[in-house]
C-alpha cells in the first residue's frame, strides 16, 4: 500500500488508473506517429487501396469507431493480435527513463494501474523504456477488453470487471478528451493530460505537467 495525504478531491482514490501514449511520456516522443505509419501499411497491404486512401481510412476508422483497429475489425474482419503486433513494431529509442514520474507514481496511495487502447506487450515495452517497470500493480490493453476500444463504455466496463476496481475510487489519467466522458459518468474522477485545458465538463482537471500534477496532489 502506498501512503500520502491527498489534496480533497482525491482523498478517497485507491485506484490510479494511467493511459499510456502521450501520457506516460510526453508527445514530443513522437512514437504515435509511428504507429500511424504502421497502421496505414497495414491498411495498404489489407484492403488493397493505395496509401493515401489507407491514410484516409485509418483516420476515419478512428474517429468514428475510437481506433483504426476497432473500424477494421467491424467493417473488414481483420485479424486484432497480427494487426497489434504489426503496427506497434515501433523504435523506442526516442524515450528515456523518466526518475521523477517513477517517484511520483509509487508515491501514490493505493494501486497504479495502465489501460491503453495499444497491446499489453507494447504497453509494457514502454514502461520498461520509462524506467516505471515494477510500478504498476497492472497493465491493460485493448485485449484484455475483448479488442472494444475506449471511449466506448463495455470497453471501461469490461476492464473495470476484470480488475474489480471501484469507479467511484479511481482517477483516469488521458491525454485524449473523449476517453474522460464515460469514466466521470461512471464515477471517476477525470484528469486531462495536455498541455491545452479543456473546459468540456468531463474535463475535471488539468495536468500540463503529468510529473507536477501527481507531486501537488500530496501537498
Amino acid at each position: 500500500m502506498r501512503v500520502g495525504q491527498m489534496t480533497a478531491a482525491f482523498k478517497d482514490v485507491d485506484t490510479w488508473i494511467f493511459d499510456l501514449d502521450n501520457t506516460l511520456y510526453a508527445p514530443e516522443a513522437r512514437l504515435f506517429e509511428q504507429i500511424e505509419v504502421k497502421m496505414t501499411e497495414w491498411v495498404v497491404d489489407a484492403l488493397g487501396v493505395d496509401s493515401s486512401e489507407a491514410n484516409e481510412i485509418r483516420s476515419r476508422y478512428w474517429s468514428r469507431f475510437g481506433t483504426t483497429l476497432a473500424g477494421l475489425m467491424r467493417e473488414h474482419d481483420v485479424d486484432p493480435e497480427a494487426y497489434l503486433e504489426f503496427v506497434h513494431d515501433i523504435s523506442l529509442d526516442h524515450l528515456e527513463p523518466d526518475p521523477e514520474l517513477a517517484s511520483a507514481i509509487a508515491a501514490l496511495p493505493g494501486r497504479a494501474i495502465v489501460y491503453t487502447n495499444g497491446s499489453e506487450p507494447y504497453a509494457r515495452r514502454v514502461i520498461e523504456a520509462r524506467g516505471l517497470s515494477g510500478i504498476f500493480d497492472a497493465v491493460y490493453g485493448v485485449e484484455h477488453a475483448d479488442y472494444f476500444p475506449k471511449p466506448e463504455r463495455v470497453a471501461f466496463e469490461t476492464i473495470i470487471a476484470r480488475d474489480g476496481l471501484v469507479p467511484r475510487r479511481a482517477a483516469m489519467f488521458e491525454d485524449d478528451a473523449r476517453n474522460l466522458l464515460v469514466p466521470l459518468a461512471l464515477g471517476m474522477r477525470t484528469i486531462l493530460v495536455a498541455r491545452a485545458p479543456d473546459d468540456a465538463p468531463h474535463v475535471q482537471h488539468h495536468a500540463c505537467d503529468l510529473v507536477d500534477f501527481l507531486k501537488d496532489l500530496a501537498r
